[in-house]
């Protein structure tokens, strides 16, 4: 299961992410789209070092390798302006980075991805949770039975919480991504165990 970092400012970010991993959060995607290098930085040296290898970092990547990060991610604007994937990439990233992910909001476009990408985003399957008006255009369900691509894992985002993740998981996706259900709700821990559990319960049905 993935957690994106609030886009904004949020109270206590830094001690509920610290929480989250301690109660077995795999992954935290640090998305801060308005934060210069220096505002990225100070932010990623707050988290401890045990964690930095559950990071994934969305922007300035060159600071990757400083602080030991080997997980990015490339928005679909990033995707589509630059096409000479992997090559492009910094020498770090190319030689250290366990993982290399991507973001998609249609099937088409996920299933032209290249071999580069060890998972993306599909967005948004629901209703956003932290986005106003942004819901889906297509039923991302109906749209994963046309799924060609199965060397990239295809992660569920936008609307998922804990009333309908198991019906995300049962419809193909591989995993999903929380954020408005964790950053919205007046307890983000309580959420995300209730989320895990869910998830794990269901993997382990499908044992």
């Amino acid at each position: 299961m993935v957690v994106i970092s609030n886009p904004f400012a949020a109270a206590d970010e830094i001690k509920i992410i610290h929480s989250l991993f301690e109660e077995g959060l795999s992954l935290l995607h640090i998305r801060k789209p308005d934060f210069s290098e220096l505002e990225m930085a100070q932010f990623i040296h707050q988290i401890e070092f045990e964690f930095r290898d559950r990071i994934a970092l969305h922007s300035h990547h060159l600071l990757a390798e400083d602080f030991g990060i080997n997980r990015i991610h490339f928005s679909e604007k990033e995707r589509n302006r630059i096409h000479d994937f992997p090559a492009r990439f910094s020498k770090p990233c190319r030689y250290k980075c366990k993982s290399i992910s991507t973001s998609t909001h249609s099937i088409k476009d996920f299933n032209s991805l290249e071999n580069d990408f060890n998972y993306a985003f599909l967005s948004p399957v629901f209703q956003s949770i932290s986005k106003e008006n942004y819901k889906p255009k297509t039923d991302l369900f109906e749209a994963l039975k046309s799924r060609t691509n199965y060397k990239t894992k295809v992660i569920a985002l936008g609307g998922i919480d804990s009333e309908n993740i198991q019906k995300t998981m049962e419809n193909g996706f591989d995993d999903t991504a929380l954020l408005g259900s964790i950053w919205n709700n007046e307890n983000p821990v309580k959420q995300f165990k209730l989320c895990q559990q869910i998830a794990l319960s269901y993997l382990q049905s499908q044992v």
